[in-house]
């Protein structure tokens, strides 16, 4: 059977399609630009290769405009996900293509600053996790002159990093307390924990780095090589490049860990006893904490200790209000394990802890680095917030910000965790953007708080409570992974380093288009 058309003219035929190709154009021509477009750059129409890589999605947004903090909240005009270090050069070229104001742009990791650090208000976050390639962007290598090295996607985790160089038998020497964070995000900052009175923070323990410039240039830098570049990047909470790629120092590792807490309950001979330890070197890694009525049942019981020491440390807390902690670990390997216990002991017998608060455990170096689990970066009403105070404290202001902060103020409040230990200046490199207090020592302070939405207030105004008595009292405190609101603030907080921060910003990243959240220049 054949099916037959009804009959129509030719003409009639050729007319109409004349006219569907006619509507077609017009639509076409009058398509209106998107409002993103119109947003990031007026007068540029955004390109292909990076409009693909643009999303608007409301869930995308939300995740750009939240962190680990969940207090500050700034809305980007969009969330890139870039499949390429060449896709990132190209969302840079574009907004200084903009004759008229360029657009922002944040690199963010895995969103864990707690003050927006990492947002663009109206702008574009970059979300570097798009790049990786779960470890497999971490590269193990040997050279006669530098040793074993890896070269290091900024994207990764730093617990990939670790996972990566094990099975060559290799490890790098400083690290965080909590892993599930990404190179180039840990090394904007400086990178600290209780292997950095030994080694230094983790930016003083890179070898070179490829960094894309707010102009849009890819370098490769070093100390020798384009080094203003590689000095202002470490530490320079992300204002003159985004990392994407960290050539990182890296030793032999060890297999185990002797992982030792001792308790105080006096002060002076607490810093004392971590002075000695620091000055020593002999411990592989010495931090300390607070302990408080309120840390007692989530930080502080643990396998280090059973339920009868309880009642005795709960004794302890009733008669002195506040105890102090000492975590030292002595990492080594199973045919030395004999003399590092004995190593370990000996150093013990020249401490004063309290006798019988002495609790050790042996775990595996694996273990004992990836201690803290992975924390989610969370965001409803309900989810807590982060308020967390972070300084740098000079020895010789110690005493005095123990007796004017912990001991009035820190029993008072119900924060998860209180850190206090410290960290000798000469493994700081002075030349790299981060700023220490200026003293052979110096201590961190980090108040580690967590509350809910409706407290977020009071834990804020904890810390201007501390901030504000340091100023009262001429501590010259440095605050560590840094936040203020004005430029006068940040003036100070770099002092003598602020003119060549600000000369390093002119010529890396002249348009300020980069790391707007951090409100240093914009």
């Amino acid at each position: 059977m054949t099916t037959h058309c009804p009959n129509r003219p030719s003409h009639f035929i050729f007319f109409m399609v004349i006219i569907t190709l006619f509507d077609i154009v017009i639509c076409i021509l009058a398509k209106p630009i998107k409002p993103l477009q119109t947003a990031l750059c007026k007068d540029q129409i955004l390109p292909l290769e990076i409009s693909k890589k643009v999303r608007t999605a409301p869930d995308t947004i939300a995740k750009a405009s939240n962190d680990y903090g969940n207090i500050v909240h700034k809305i980007p005009s969009a969330g890139f996900y870039p499949s390429s270090i060449k896709d990132i050069i190209k969302l840079i070229e574009y907004s200084n293509n903009c004759s008229s104001t360029p657009f922002s742009i944040a690199a963010r990791g895995q969103g864990h600053s707690v003050r927006g650090q990492a947002m663009a208000y109206k702008g574009v976050v970059v979300e570097m996790a798009s790049l990786s390639r779960n470890g497999s962007g971490v590269r193990v290598s040997w050279s006669h002159s530098s040793g074993f090295y890896a070269d290091v996607g900024g994207e990764e985790l730093w617990i990939d990093v670790l996972r990566k160089t094990l099975k060559h038998g290799v490890t790098p020497v400083s690290w965080t307390d909590y892993l599930y964070l990404t190179v180039g995000g840990t090394l904007s900052n400086a990178g600290i924990s209780g292997q950095s009175f030994l080694h230094g923070p983790q930016i003083s323990n890179v070898l070179e780095l490829d960094v894309i410039t707010g102009k849009g240039e890819l370098i490769t830098c070093s100390r020798k090589d384009e080094s203003e570049l590689f000095y202002a990047v470490l530490g320079g909470l992300g204002q003159f490049g985004i990392i994407t790629r960290a050539r990182i120092v890296l030793a032999k590792a060890p297999t185990r860990a002797k992982w030792v807490r001792l308790l105080y309950s006096n002060f002076s001979i607490y810093i004392k006893d971590q002075e000695k330890l620091i000055s020593s070197r002999v411990p592989n890694y010495v931090e300390g904490f607070l302990i408080t009525n309120e840390t007692i049942p989530d930080s502080w019981r643990s396998s280090f200790n059973s339920s009868s020491n309880q009642d005795h440390i709960t004794l302890l807390l009733r008669k002195h209000g506040l105890l102090y902690a000492i975590e030292l670990v002595k990492y080594y390997d199973d045919h030395d394990a004999d003399t590092v216990h004995q190593v370990v002991e000996m150093l013990l017998t020249e401490m004063n802890f309290i006798p019988s608060l002495n609790f050790s455990a042996d775990v595996s170096y694996f273990d004992f680095l990836t201690r803290v689990p992975r924390l989610e970066v969370q965001n409803t009403p309900q989810s807590p917030t982060h308020p967390w105070l972070n300084l740098f404290v000079p020895k010789s202001r110690i005493l005095d910000l123990n007796a004017g902060v912990l001991v009035n103020l820190i029993p008072k409040i119900n924060t998860e965790l209180i850190l206090l230990y410290p960290f000798n200046k000469d493994k700081w490199d002075e030349r790299m953007s981060a700023v220490t207090p200026d003293e052979d020592i110096f201590y961190t302070l980090g108040l580690l708080h967590s509350s809910s939405p409706n407290e977020t207030k009071i834990y804020d105004e904890v810390n201007n409570e501390i901030l504000h008595f340091c100023r009262k009292t001429h501590i010259k405190i440095k605050q560590y992974l840094p936040h203020y609101k004005s430029r006068e603030d940040w003036i100070k907080h770099y002092g003598s380093k602020w003119v060549n921060f600000q000369e390093m910003k002119a010529k890396f990243d002249p348009r300020m288009i980069l790391s707007p959240g951090q409100r240093i220049f914009n």
